[in-house]
């Protein structure tokens, strides 16, 4: 039985990152993001054209704009002008 939950927990954490949310800048300047995760703050800063990979276990992202969105992880979202699309 305990050999059975340590690999579970094994196979979830491995998991966990296969299910990050990927970010793509598409717009001409540079972007920052402002991330909460787990309540740890941070910022990203994304090159125009450039991806990150973010929030393997969901978080709050507040946009340039000002907009605020929750991911689960998994999302592939695209940013163009401060403005965020969800795919």
């Amino acid at each position: 039985m305990v050999k059975f939950l340590a690999a579970s927990v094994v196979f979830f954490g491995a998991a966990s990152g296969a299910f990050a949310a990927s970010v793509s800048n598409v717009g001409t300047g540079a972007v920052v993001l402002v991330i909460v995760e787990n309540g740890n703050r941070t910022e990203v800063a994304i090159d125009a054209g450039a991806s990150e990979t973010i929030c393997p276990s969901g978080c709050f992202v507040t946009l340039p704009n000002g907009d605020r969105i929750g991911l689960e992880g998994g999302e592939t979202i695209e940013i163009q002008d401060g403005a965020a699309t969800i795919k």
